[in-house]
């Protein structure tokens, strides 16, 4: 019998990101990796794991009793549907799947009614937070890119103190309802800070635009 692996799957979508950082990032998070399966320059919104290259490999590598790690859900995809059915098909495989962000892990061990319907929630607001911050990012670049037309300086405003993984998380943690206070101890942001991205999400995404931080 096989012994159960542990597989990154890794997925970037524009050429100037960086598909080593995402291993590393797993590694340095604990995590030991005994394979990597990525792909290079396709889009996680209209492009369904399963349609992937290397994303269609993941259903034919995957046995009963192996992990799947991915940095955040939004590597599996963009979409609601997507992400939903394939954490769902990977958990009825036998799969767990575990993020390096945040440590989630999805399995389907649990045969609790109440257990289930908390995972299956949790799996629903990352799917969907997933989809909303792609859609947010979309009409943040085109704010930005409107805004360097009309301005022949193309000024970028003050550099974001946040990167992508940071905004995401307080933006998690504002759909939860922590405080203010909360959230700027656990990002190491200042509260001014996240006061401004939850006054206007989209200005913070603009900024991450403008400035190109991962």
């Amino acid at each position: 019998m096989t012994a159960p692996r542990t597989i990154l799957y890794a997925r970037v979508s524009t050429t100037d990101q960086n598909l080593v950082h995402q291993r590393v990032q797993a590694e340095a998070a604990g995590f030991r990796i005994d394979e990597v399966v990525a792909d290079h320059g396709v889009s996680g919104v209209s492009t369904a794991l399963a349609d992937r290259p290397e994303g269609k490999r993941l259903y034919d590598k995957l046995r009963r009793g192996d992990t799947l790690v991915v940095r955040w859900v939004d590597r599996l995809g963009r979409n609601y549907q997507d992400v939903t059915d394939a954490i769902r098909h990977f958990m009825r495989q036998g799969v767990i799947v575990r993020t390096v962000i945040n440590g989630l892990t999805f399995d389907g061990a649990t045969t609790d009614p109440m257990q289930e319907a908390v995972r299956d929630a949790l799996i629903a607001f990352m799917a969907a937070t997933a989809q909303a911050q792609a859609e947010a990012s979309k009409e943040a670049q085109k704010a930005g890119i409107a805004a360097a037309k009309a301005d022949s300086r193309k000024y970028l405003g003050k550099k974001p103190s946040y990167d992508r993984d940071g905004l995401r998380r307080v933006q998690e943690m504002l759909a939860i309802g922590a405080g203010t206070s909360e959230i700027a101890r656990a990002t190491g942001l200042t509260r001014q800070t996240v006061l401004r991205v939850k006054a206007d999400p989209a200005g913070a995404e603009t900024a991450l635009e403008r400035w190109g931080r991962e």
